[in-house]
């Protein structure tokens, strides 16, 4: 699914969803930068239980940023993968549970799309490099001073972080000491548990997660009010977040911001791209010029409770023929998001998220829900009988879809193309001040200007000059010349040119009027009759006579479908699978679906990290394989080499541009490479053969958690390494096993594998492996909200408000409700008196002492309207200046009340000291964490005490 283009889409249609992060930074004391306590209470105003971080959306902007210069070496790479786990630890601040997951292998339907991408990257990167020798030469022959050119081996390849490689390798020792450090000396970390999921757990980043929940949810003991935040800029997140039905569910992630300016490749500046560089220019003291960074980007929360309250709002149904559950209705659109796009299969081609196309669906289905007679969906089961009615109504207009389509990029087109006109000639937004030569309203010397005659019709001839981009200029032009000369030039002998325009050379892509359409090459042309022959020839070299063809490519679709629901609900059901095509077939190709089996080939094994690289690895990237399996890569004799194209070819497909192509790579055939490896494997390294086995989850816990005697105990009454023991540590169950990684008791002590960081002494921390709690095969884990489980409160405005409760609602923008409240002191009441407008001019300003019996308890009340009414216009014209030292004590509320000043002195001392006297007698107030302080009542319900 495309990130910016849902989220986008999201974002504006559903904006309550978003808020943005409370953050609490480091504060600099001369000049020593004292760190935030993550033990305090979450600013948010929101106390959070699970922080699940999907490492992979932290490794790739870490390693190799887009918006400042990258880390110059691994030491420096690993420093800012921490300090951005601590910004997310310092935001969130969970108090039982932080799983960091490292995408492992991946099911063979993700595999196809991860090989597409390296291979990508590996042809960009090479292209890139070769990009900036020509530049930095050319460069250089100009005589340009540039930074030295960057070695070789320095240039970092990010098909490295892929399972099965030294660096991933190298980064779960990093995370290994980075939490054992933080749970040693950070105090806001003392009493959680940590999960560290490196990249020997098969399995993605964000599945693993899922898998976690949905086995913990499953046990009786589990709290269904659990507060989970999802750590990821993945779309497809907000879905799996959506899938759990968790009443209390969260995505942080960083502000998108579109155009984010980029540091040039040569020279490291910003300002410009690499084909516009011009070197770097030398100071006065011949520094090199400073490199500057983009600023800190922000994070925003991304409220699925609030996403849940406005689909409710859109999908609900009235009068249908059977019982309506809004959870059966999410998960049926959570099922037809996936027709728009997904990792594993390619959207349907009449389907753009840009065209709204996730609304277009939502309409086909509530119109046929009420002929389907049920839900799409159930706990990751569908009914295809279903899915068909609603896909054979999208295919009756898919034509009117594609024409549509091209009439907008038309208009487009043309529009750009005027634009275009406009820049570079006429322009009306721009003046044409050439028009006002020769006319009466040229600039003259000073001395020299006249009155201007009849202006009207000298301003009517210069608009009619300017008409038309300057046609003014060309009549005028004509006028000077006689017929003959004037036809002449209009015409030009046969082969030959203008005196402007060089003879031989080509035009310039500048004067190009669009005469070469980019679409004379679209052989397909969806918005012409008989595309759907045209589209199968092309993409799938099959003639319009095998129709079975296109239905079997349809039923291929199908368990697509089927197998990304149950991947998002139930787990994995095939490593094995995978969509054997490159494209999708047509809507209404889905004619024959409803007797598809959804069954899939159970007890699948996935591929071990080493296997996965030969998979998914150009042969450029083969100095992260194993030397043996390298040259499989590159040898012209080995058996697989036809899976290592040096060139391969990438289809638009109808797209603008090549990074959104179809990469049109040959699928690899598992059983021909694993035979392939087998002979190989004797060769392979012991540190080779430690990173391709499938390992375990890892838990920490330090002493300050109440599982670290049990945890602890395992390693001192000789427990085998092999055995399992079941656990139950503060509502999290399932199995641990001894690990190798646990640091021994004798030494105590763990050295740092990150250059200049400290070895760490007296450790209080215990590693154990972690395994999620069994389930019997079959079991089918329920898609419902689990009892007990209650709704946060509503943050949308209901529709049906009393008048008096629709005055007093106010919005929610942050994390929690909003205590605060806007107030005045007796000077802003003053001089609301003074400057807002009266409406009663009949009444002078009052000048009476306030009566003796007045309501002490009135004095902060407003008085309704009577504090803006004290004088007429008339009364504060006059008696301003004359009572500018008689001025009343307008916090009393009321007209009659204001006095002469030493009156009001006297009462408004007596006041505060009323005041005063009541606030020290009534008991005080306990204030809660952050900026919502005001009327916050601490209690027994209260799960989590300052500095717990």
């Amino acid at each position: 699914m495309g990130v910016p283009a849902f989220f986008r889409w999201l974002s504006r249609k559903y904006p309550s969803v978003i808020v943005h992060c409370v953050e609490q930074k480091a504060v600099d004391v001369n000049g020593t930068k004292i760190p935030t306590n993550s033990s305090d209470p979450n600013p948010n105003g929101v106390e959070f239980d699970n922080l699940y971080l999907d490492m992979n959306g932290i490794i790739h902007p870490c390693t190799h940023p887009e918006d400042r210069p990258p880390p110059r070496n691994e030491d420096e790479m690993m420093i800012a993968i921490f300090d951005c786990i601590d910004r997310m630890f310092n935001i969130v601040r969970p108090r039982k549970v932080i799983y960091m997951a490292i995408d492992g292998v991946a099911p063979r339907a993700k595999m196809n799309q991860q090989r597409s991408r390296r291979f990508r990257a590996s042809k960009e990167t090479v292209e890139k490099i070769n990009e900036i020798k020509r530049i930095r030469a050319e460069l250089l022959l100009k005589g340009c001073e540039l930074p030295p050119e960057k070695p070789k081996e320095e240039h970092f390849d990010s098909n490295c972080i892929t399972p099965g490689t030294p660096f991933m390798a190298r980064l779960s020792e990093c995370l290994h000491y980075y939490i054992h450090d933080r749970l040693n000396n950070d105090p806001g970390w003392k009493g959680i548990k940590v999960i560290l999921s490196d990249a020997n757990v098969p399995g993605e980043g964000e599945h693993k997660i899922m898998d976690y929940i949905r086995k913990q949810r499953a046990q009786p003991d589990h709290d269904p009010n659990t507060q989970h935040v999802l750590c990821g800029a993945d779309a497809d997140l907000i879905m799996l977040g959506l899938a759990t039905h968790e009443p209390n569910f969260t995505i942080i992630r960083e502000e998108f911001r579109p155009n984010k300016p980029r540091p040039c490749e040569i020279c490291g500046q910003l300002g410009h791209e690499m084909k516009d560089c011009v070197g770097g220019v030398r100071s006065e003291h011949g520094q090199e010029p400073d490199m500057p960074i983009n600023a800190e980007t922000d994070f925003i929360f991304v409220r699925l409770n609030v996403l849940r309250e406005y689909l409710e709002k859109e999908m609900f149904m009235p009068n249908l023929p059977f019982k309506y559950e809004f959870d059966r209705a999410l998960d049926d659109w959570v099922f037809m998001c996936f027709f728009v796009g997904n990792d594993f299969l390619p959207h349907l081609p009449s389907l753009e998220i840009r065209e709204n196309a996730i609304d277009r669906l939502i309409r086909l289905y509530k119109d046929c829900v009420y002929k389907t007679g049920g839900y799409l969906t159930d706990s990751g089961d569908v009914n295809l009988e279903r899915v068909q009615m609603i896909m054979l109504e999208l295919g009756k207009a898919e034509d009117e879809i594609f024409k549509t389509r091209q009439q907008k990029e038309l208009s487009f087109k043309a529009r750009e193309k005027a634009k275009k006109r406009r820049s570079d000639g006429f322009n009306q937004y721009k003046p044409n001040f050439a028009l006002l030569q020769n006319t009466q309203f040229a600039p003259r010397a000073i001395g020299q200007q006249s009155a201007v005659n009849n202006a009207r019709h000298e301003a009517f001839n210069i608009r009619k000059a300017g008409m038309h981009g300057g046609t003014g200029q060309v009549e005028s032009h004509l006028r000077a010349t006689d017929a003959k000369s004037a036809l002449e030039s209009m015409f030009r002998p046969e082969g030959g040119s203008n005196s402007n325009e060089p003879h031989g050379e080509k035009r310039k892509h500048e004067d190009d009027n669009g005469s070469d359409d980019d679409q004379a090459h679209d052989e397909v042309r969806l918005w012409e009759d008989g595309f759907k022959d045209r589209y199968y020839e092309s993409k799938f070299d099959v003639g319009p006579q095998h129709l079975e063809f296109r239905y079997q490519v349809a039923l291929h679709y199908v368990r697509g479908l089927c197998w990304v629901l149950k991947y998002y609900y139930q787990g994995c059901a095939s490593w094995k699978w995978y969509y054997p095509y490159h494209y999708a077939p047509f809507a209404s190709d889905f004619c024959n679906i409803a007797g598809l089996s959804t069954d899939f080939e159970r007890d699948t094994k996935p591929f071990k990290p080493l296997e996965q690289l030969m998979g998914v690895f150009p042969a450029a990237s083969s100095k992260h394989v194993p030397a043996p399996f390298a040259t499989l890569m590159s040898d012209p004799d080995s058996t697989i080499i036809d899976f290592y194209p040096e060139d391969f070819k990438i289809d638009l497909n109808g797209k603008k541009f090549a990074w959104q192509g179809v990469a049109l790579l040959p699928f690899v055939d598992e059983n021909r490479l694993f035979k392939a490896l087998k002979p190989y494997y004797s060769q392979l390294a012991e540190a080779e053969i430690k990173r391709n086995i499938r390992g375990d989850d890892r838990l920490y816990v330090s002493s300050k958690n109440e599982g670290y005697d049990l945890l602890s105990g395992l390693y001192t009454q000789n427990v085998d390494s092999d055995a399992e023991c079941a656990i139950s540590i503060q509502g999290m169950r399932g199995t641990v096993l001894l690990s190798d990684s646990c640091v021994s008791r004798d030494t105590n002590s763990l050295a740092s594998p990150v250059k200049g960081l400290p070895m760490l002494y007296g450790n209080i921390v215990v590693c154990v492996r972690f395994r999620d709690p069994k389930y019997a095969a079959g079991f089918v884990f329920p898609a419902r909200k689990l009892k007990g489980a209650k709704d946060p409160p509503k943050v949308l405005k209901p529709e049906d408000l009393t008048p008096e409760a629709n005055r007093g609602w106010r919005a929610q923008v942050g994390m929690a409700p909003a205590t605060q409240r806007a107030s005045l002191n007796v000077s802003g009441h003053r001089t609301l008196g003074h400057y807002v407008p009266k409406h009663d001019n009949n009444r002078e300003y009052a000048n009476i002492p306030p009566p003796s019996g007045l309501d002490n308890s009135r004095h902060n009340n407003y008085g309704g309207r009577a504090g803006y009414n004290m004088y007429g216009n008339r009364g504060r014209q006059q008696n301003f200046n004359r009572n500018y030292h008689n001025q009343p004590d307008y916090s009393q509320g009321s007209s009659s009340s204001y006095g002469n000043h030493r009156n009001s002195d006297n009462h408004y001392n007596n006041h505060q000291q009323d005041r005063f006297n009541r606030s020290n007698n009534r008991p005080q107030e306990q204030r809660g964490p952050g900026p919502y302080r005001d009327r916050y009542v601490a209690d027994n319900s209260n799960r989590y005490n300052y500095r717990r």
